[in-house]
């Protein structure tokens, strides 16, 4: 599986094989940036999130002991969304973040098998080589999710 999505800044991450998961580098001007963009990316990760309507809104609340682990758990909100609720993220707006915490809202809908696909079953969002950091061209995050 060789999915790239980075493509002359068309998409604010790539997606990477590591051994038998995947991972994924986002990239965000922002903190709050990178949150969007990693929740973006891995809901396009699970499916085409062109076929999903943005008909409902969810509240989402993280924290973590520091950035690292704020990432991790924010991301595996959403994939609880997915595997546990059978719900599709559309579009994420992050509403505050801060080095342990995150508020966000997250637009999609249930779970169709007549309108969406699933691309890539992630099991979990996993803390190996996991990082947030801040570079002068903005903020990068990296984590590996167990496929």
């Amino acid at each position: 599986m060789s999915r790239q999505f980075r493509k002359a800044d068309q998409h604010p991450y790539r997606i990477f094989e590591h051994t038998a998961d995947l991972g994924m580098e986002v990239y965000g001007k922002t903190m709050a940036d990178l949150f969007r963009n990693a929740a973006c990316a891995l809901a396009e990760t699970l499916t085409d999130r062109s076929r999903v309507e943005g008909r409902v809104s969810k509240e989402i609340a993280a924290e973590g002991s520091d950035r690292e682990e704020l990432f991790v758990n924010f991301l595996r909100e959403i994939v609880a969304l997915f595997n546990g609720d059978e719900w599709v993220v559309k579009e994420c707006m992050i509403h505050s973040v801060d080095n342990t915490r995150l508020h966000a809202t997250v637009t999609g809908e249930p779970f169709s098998r007549e309108r969406h696909t699933i691309e890539v079953e992630i099991k979990a969002v996993t803390y190996h080589h996991v990082e947030v950091r801040s570079t002068p061209q903005g903020w990068v995050g990296t984590v590996i999710c167990d496929v």
